[in-house]
């Protein structure tokens, strides 16, 4: 097999071990234990989730282009979370599967790419683009998505485009800072963590 044509899951394969361990501390949990704060500024464990769960289907399905219309209710799941600091109470079981049906978009999208695909770019979304996304949103959520379209208009800020190797670096960088936010979480609260794989 040459460079040009080996697939990139191979060079990602301790990302399929952290969500097999995150979902282990996530599925027991009560809705009581999601609602665990380390903080009252932080957000609980719940909302973490919900925001890993949105930002991997935003920007491997929505904006990458990859995977089904299963996705598109993810795309835009943490609106509330990011836009109003409110935690919008999926249960334990919710998440496990956002974790789980996001996980196999990322684990499918590794196996089909190949390094000469790092080099391809996403461009930067538009005004038309958002409102696009916005009316995806559920019903329950249109308040926030019309917070989000506008905070983006009084911000105007255009983001450039961004390649798939920054993505994919993003996303893991943020399934790993916000895993470690639910971590903490778990541990200041005496329940278990994200076990290791030894």
């Amino acid at each position: 097999m040459t460079e040009q044509q080996r697939s990139l899951l191979p060079f990602y394969m301790g990302w399929g071990s952290y969500q097999r361990r995150l979902v282990a501390a996530l599925a027991p949990l009560t809705v009581e234990q999601l609602a665990l704060r380390t903080t009252p500024r932080h957000w609980t464990i719940g909302m973490y989730t919900t925001h890993i769960v949105a930002n991997r289907a935003w920007w491997f399905h929505a904006r990458m282009g990859e995977g089904g219309d299963a996705l598109t209710p993810y795309d835009l799941w943490a609106l509330d979370v990011c836009e109003a600091d409110v935690d919008p109470g999926h249960t334990a079981a919710e998440l496990v599967v956002g974790l789980e049906q996001t996980w196999q978009l990322i684990e499918g999208t590794l196996a089909r790419l190949i390094p000469a695909d790092l080099a391809r770019t996403v461009p930067p979304l538009d005004e038309a683009g958002r409102e696009r996304h916005a009316k995806l949103v559920a019903p329950a959520l249109q308040p926030y998505a019309k917070m989000w379209l506008d905070g983006a208009r009084r911000d105007g800020v255009v983001r450039p485009a961004m390649s798939f190797q920054t993505i994919i670096w993003d996303i893991l960088e943020h399934d790993i800072h916000h895993g470690s936010e639910i971590a903490t979480t778990l541990g200041v609260h005496g329940l278990p963590a994200l076990a290791s794989d030894d």
